[in-house]
């Protein structure tokens, strides 16, 4: 068996387990750039809690990059970026999950990479954008910019406006993400356009706080409305 597949064997195994998150420390047993291949590969993995638990997994060897050198955390972060551009050949499904965990680990690379995470909901003239056109890639970068918001909300600020368009948008993912956003940031100025959603009944499976939750958007619209007061 090739060391990668055996990493990723031992890593997959990790993440599958009931006591995942206890677990994790055993990630510090690899060097963090043998873990980050297999970490790629399993954020596609068959089954769902795995692939979200690969999310947090990826953040921590994200900061242990950056930890050790800086160039390497760049280097990493740039490979994000490529498969988040078409000409990859790559759909990047839950490449923004992965860069916004890096980025709520590691103030170093929050600070050089948050513009771009945000980029890709930037939908007009204004801005220097990459805008998403696909509704389900830009779910896993709504869902990133909530994470980052809920521990570095400065960073998210300036992406307000277009989050308060998205609650408009058809996918319900994103209205929810978009809410749930708004909320961390405390955008007193979303207020209205929540409370326009408050009893929305569509459903969404997400995960947060390490776990998959069920959830409708008007629950995460009411959430987030107590969260601006």
């Amino acid at each position: 068996m090739s060391r990668f597949r055996r990493i990723k064997k031992e890593l997959r195994a990790i993440l599958a387990a009931d006591d995942w998150q206890a677990r994790l420390s055993e990630l510090d047993g690899w060097p963090p750039g043998e873990l980050v291949s297999p970490l790629f590969n399993l954020r596609l993995d068959r089954e769902e809690a795995v692939r979200w638990r690969s999310v947090t997994a990826f953040g921590l060897t994200a900061s242990r990059l950056s930890d050790a050198a800086m160039e390497k955390a760049r280097v990493l972060m740039r490979t994000c970026m490529w498969h988040m551009n078409e000409e990859s050949g790559n759909l990047g499904w839950g490449i923004p999950h992965f860069m916004a965990e890096a980025m709520v680990q590691s103030e170093k690379i929050a600070k050089e990479y948050h513009k771009i995470l945000a980029s890709y909901i930037f939908c007009d003239e204004a801005c220097d954008g990459n805008y998403l056109d696909h509704p389900e890639l830009r779910r896993d970068v709504f869902w990133g910019l909530a994470r980052l918001a809920g521990a570095r909300p400065e960073l998210v600020a300036h992406s307000e406006r277009f989050l308060v368009a998205a609650l408009d948008e058809e996918d319900a993912y994103n209205r929810a993400y978009a809410a749930w956003t708004l909320g961390e940031l405390g955008a007193d100025g979303a207020r209205k356009p929540l409370e326009s959603l408050a009893d929305d009944p569509a459903e969404i499976r997400t995960f947060r706080d390490g776990e998959l939750v069920d959830l409708t958007v008007g629950e995460m619209v009411r959430e987030a409305l107590e969260r601006i007061g």
